[in-house]
């Protein structure tokens, strides 16, 4: 098993154009620069409540929308996220989070099942931030639990304002993440019965 759990990745689309690299026993350092402020500030506090130390330089094609941007970047974290767990020997497994902010509770819960979902639960007429579509924050999360190979679950239990509901999922996603990628020193091996995940 390594010690070290470091990934970093390269990809470019016709698109966007994405440099990123992440250390999972990190402290929560970032530079993050996607053309895109709240979802910069959407990332940053991802790395600083999930620990990771995050580098994100992505250019896209923010003058047709941000869809491509928040997507494309989410793909390349879940690719880093599975290329720096490995096999997953020794970890937890399972993360999950209640999020309060101001007015706001996210329930966010992570499986590192190798089996992709993602269930997101919101009101119809869920209020966005006033710069970035609330949509977009599902798109994120479908992205990183494609490409994570993980089962997710977020549900936004209830919240008025659309800026601190992105930000509760996001945190609720990076305390998720952060529990169920530790490691516990009481598990031998891989944490499944098959032996494999």
């Amino acid at each position: 098993m390594s010690n070290t759990r470091i990934a970093s990745r390269s990809r470019k689309t016709a698109e966007t154009s994405i440099e990123l690299s992440i250390d999972l026993d990190g402290s929560g350092i970032s530079e993050i620069d996607t053309g895109i402020p709240f979802f910069d500030h959407m990332l940053t506090l991802f790395a600083k409540h999930g620990l990771f130390d995050l580098k994100v330089k992505t250019i896209g094609d923010i003058e047709v929308d941000y869809h491509h941007t928040i997507e494309d970047t989410g793909i390349v974290i879940g690719e880093c996220l599975r290329e720096a767990l490995g096999t997953k020997e020794g970890i937890c497994r399972y993360g999950c989070a209640y999020l309060p902010m101001d007015e706001t509770l996210a329930r966010v819960v992570v499986d590192l099942s190798n089996r992709p979902h993602l269930e997101f639960r919101a009101p119809v007429g869920t209020p966005s931030a006033p710069n970035m579509p609330f949509t977009l924050v599902e798109e994120f999360c479908r992205a990183l639990a494609a490409n994570l190979r993980a089962n997710i679950h977020v549900e936004l239990l209830y919240g008025r304002d659309g800026h601190h509901i992105a930000e509760a999922i996001f945190k609720g996603l990076a305390r998720a993440l952060r529990d169920a990628c530790e490691r516990d020193p009481r598990v031998v091996g891989i944490p499944s019965t098959k032996d494999a995940l």
